[in-house]
């Protein structure tokens, strides 16, 4: 112990050398300090009522350096060394106490915490004016979340191993740097609820260690003393050979650390901003809107986003980022984000009352935000005339207090820029994420220019040929408004049987009245509900029936039973009866999801004849839209085209066949309509970015005929008979010239011929479309898959 005290003491002493104080080192100075009276008094059994040490305030004169003649009396000596003692004491209580170096004295082995100093108790909420803790039962490994018992036994092997090396084996190595390599820990619980991490040391030159019985020797294969110093690299598999029982080890172990909470923070920020998915994603936001504000103190996160000279402008809320409002840059003249992006700096507002202009300033301070701490984000481009073309975005954090922000925060605000500028270039690329993997290649090329700061280059792929399809669940409309009417009349029914049980008990002119209201709508409801039904009927019983539940549990049993009832129909997510729709959307949600995969496993197919765009939405059934042509794929041909449509149309069979499927097994009275529209001329497709779709027509005669027949096919008659077009079961295909049937009459006779469709052609002339004339149409029944085609006609 004693040798463990003076190694202990030079420590300390070098600590306070790199202070550089200018109070001079006086041996036995360190059996003063606090730790060793404490020791001194639990070894020696000082009694607990033995006298405190009170030593006088540090005077401003060094009276313990002063000379000592010869012809002192031993009593004036002992009265000035007692004086520069208290003086030092007085200092090193001082010094241990605002100290940030975390230090504690554990055991060897099972690292139970022996003492600690000021700042570790401190950081980890334990009150120990003394620092002993030596039966207080606290073990290093319970302290830190990722720093369990096995982690720190693999570390004190490696020091054990090398002390081994030491004093078993005299080899000696001063350059071992492993030994040195701090340790990362998060603590768990800590008192301020503010996660903390901390880096942190084991010393153990100080510890001496002996082998029990030397003739257990764990590295008698190895002979050490042949090798030379330098070559001596110590192996993993050697510490896992050490048998810590065979050792007997002298002295206690030194752990130091810091408080680096805030390093890690920023280590860890940067680490998931570079991660190439996006910050837009809800998870990967998430982390970095809580580390941001944990970082920063601050109660929430603002990012602009410039793009020309429109900013949007988006807020973080319950871990989302959401956008609240859309400015011009010229609205924001005057404000303090132009003087941000103007000064090209991180830029504090210490108090946004006092300088408030622009209506987005005006916005946050409603809002609650007092002060505001701003990151500008910024590129070079070559053609940038103004700040507002070279800045990308920013980053802002709030704080409902005024003078908030820091000079502190301003230099973790510049750690973090580098990051924050690629994730946001990320983000900005991240509008052409989820692009298909056929058209990707050109969307990838202006996230390049753009990344780089050059202006935005239109996406476009011309002379692309067009292929839409639809398979359409008939009277889902009709169907649906069927089980709003039975789930409405039913609440209805339930809400009559309230009122009839209160007007049993106490018979009142208003409970009468309501009576008649409810009679009156459940007639109503008879005949038919409309588009708003759904809502205001609701919205009619919650304000004039279910607000008076608390006065009906008073009108007797029935009147209770009747509520509760009402109340169990109704306890679902909707607070409603929902029964009939919820058989529905079941229904609905399974024809979709068999759609979609019946799609996308010929969609695979379709993709190894050539690489073509294609997109698919769900509502109530499946509409597709192809695009193919050599600007999408240069290695395009007319055989590629021709073998897609034919493709188009099996897939669009196999999807009704699953359809016949479904109608069978679920003994459902929902049919499916097929429809195909055929256009020999291609059309130009470009990516809008300010709208929610990946591809729109581009404005031309051609491109808008198309458009418009193709939202309006599904519902168009047939000139002759005023029926519609489409027909469940079967497939229509609408045409315009004579050269496209020849094309498609060929595949009917190959789809026949298959089996997919019976050989029989309905055609006729489709109605006129909003002064689109000359449509024609071909229908075909589709065959179930055991049914064979009948003979051609």
């Amino acid at each position: 112990m004693r040798k463990f005290l003076q190694n202990f003491k030079t420590i300390f002493r070098f600590t306070c050398q790199v202070l550089n104080s200018v109070i001079k080192w006086k041996d036995g100075l360190w059996f003063h300090h606090p730790f060793t009276l404490m020791w001194h008094k639990n070894r020696h059994s000082i009694p607990d009522n033995s006298p405190e040490v009170n030593p006088p305030a540090m005077s401003n004169s060094n009276s313990y350096s002063q000379p000592v003649t010869d012809e002192s009396t031993f009593s004036d000596r002992i009265t000035m060394t007692n004086q520069a003692n208290s003086g030092n004491h007085d200092w090193l209580a001082r010094f241990q106490h605002h100290s940030k170096l975390l230090m504690a004295w554990v055991e060897p082995g099972n690292f139970a915490l022996y003492y600690a100093n000021h700042a570790f108790c401190r950081l980890i909420g334990i009150d120990a004016p003394t620092g002993n803790l030596q039966h207080q039962g606290i073990y290093l490994f319970d302290l830190f979340i990722n720093v369990d018992a096995k982690t720190l036994e693999q570390l004190y092997r490696r020091h054990l191993l090398a002390l081994i090396l030491r004093d078993v084996y005299k080899i000696n190595h001063s350059q071992w740097r492993f030994l040195d390599e701090p340790v990362i820990a998060t603590l768990d619980n800590p008192p301020d609820s503010d996660s903390h991490c901390v880096q942190f040391w084991l010393r153990s030159e100080h510890l001496t260690v002996e082998r029990i019985n030397p003739e257990l020797d764990e590295f008698s294969d190895i002979d050490f003393c042949q090798q030379p110093i330098r070559q001596i690299i110590l192996n993993p598999i050697w510490e896992q050979r050490l048998n810590l029982e065979n050792y007997r080890v002298s002295g206690q172990l030194l752990w130091e650390g810091l408080d680096v909470t805030h390093q890690e923070t920023i280590r860890q920020l940067i680490s998931l901003l570079v991660e190439r998915d996006s910050l837009l994603r809800s998870e990967k936001f998430r982390l970095f809107d809580q580390k941001m504000r944990s970082l920063f103190r601050a109660d929430q996160i603002l990012l602009l986003r410039v793009k020309r000279q429109e900013v949007k402008l988006f807020t973080s809320e319950n871990d989302q980022l959401i956008q609240t409002q859309v400015y011009t840059w010229d609205s924001l003249q005057g404000s303090h984000f132009q003087a941000a992006a103007q000064a090209n700096q991180v830029w504090i507002v210490a108090n946004l009352e006092s300088h408030c202009q622009t209506e987005c300033e005006q916005a946050l301070f409603n809002q609650g935000t007092r002060s505001l701490l701003l990151i500008p984000l910024s590129v070079s481009a070559a053609d940038a005339e103004t700040p507002s073309q070279n800045l990308m975005g920013m980053v802002g954090l709030t704080s409902d207090l005024a003078d908030h922000f820091d000079s502190l925060d301003i230099n973790h605000a510049c750690a973090l820029i580098p990051a924050l500028t690629a994730a946001l270039r990320q983000a900005a690329q991240s509008q052409f994420n989820h692009i298909h993997p056929a058209v990707e290649w050109r969307f990838l090329e202006e996230a390049e220019r753009r990344s780089w700061g050059l202006s935005p280059e239109p996406i476009v792929f011309t002379d692309v040929h067009p292929m839409y399809g639809i398979s359409d669940i008939r009277g889902s409309s009709n169907e649906r408004n069927r089980a709003i009417q039975a789930d409405l009349l039913n609440q209805f029914n339930l809400a009559m049987a309230i009122v009839d049980a209160a007007n049993q008990s106490q018979p009142l002119p208003l409970l009468q009245q309501l009576r008649l209201d409810l009679s009156a709508y459940i007639e109503r409801l008879d005949k038919g509900v409309t588009v708003d039904e759904e809502v205001t009927a609701i919205k009619y019983l919650k304000n004039h029936l279910e607000i008076y539940f608390e006065y009906f549990q008073d009108c007797g049993d029935a009147a209770v039973d009747a509520v509760n009832a009402y109340k169990q129909a109704c306890n679902n997510p909707h607070e409603c009866i929902y029964t009939a729709r919820d058989r529905y959307d079941r229904m609905i949600y399974e024809i979709n999801e068999q759609l979609r995969q019946t799609w996308e496993r010929w969609q695979v197919r379709m993709q190894q004849i050539i690489p073509h765009y294609c997109d698919h939405e769900l509502t109530d059934g499946i509409d597709h839209m192809i695009y193919a042509g050599a600007s999408i794929n240069s290695q395009f041909t007319v055989f590629h085209l021709h073998c897609l449509r034919y493709e188009q149309l099996r897939a669009i069979c196999d999807c009704a066949r699953t359809c016949f499927e479904m109608r069978d097994r679920f003994n459902t009275p929902l049919q499916v309509t097929h429809l195909v529209l055929v256009q020999e001329t291609t059309v130009d497709i470009f990516h809008d970015e300010q709208t929610e779709k990946i591809f729109d027509l581009r404005s031309s005669t051609r491109d808008t005929r198309y458009e418009i027949v193709k939202k309006r096919i599904d519902k168009a008659l047939d000139a002759t008979t005023q029926t519609r077009i489409t027909q469940p079961g079967m497939l229509t295909i609408v045409y315009s010239s004579q050269a496209e049937w020849t094309e498609y009459q060929q595949y009917l006779r190959y789809l026949a011929r298959e089996g997919w469709v019976d050989s029989h052609i309905e055609s006729s002339t489709v109605e006129k479309l909003q002064g689109i004339t000359g449509l024609k149409f071909a229908r075909v029944r589709i065959l179930p898959e055991s049914e064979p085609s009948s003979p051609e006609e």
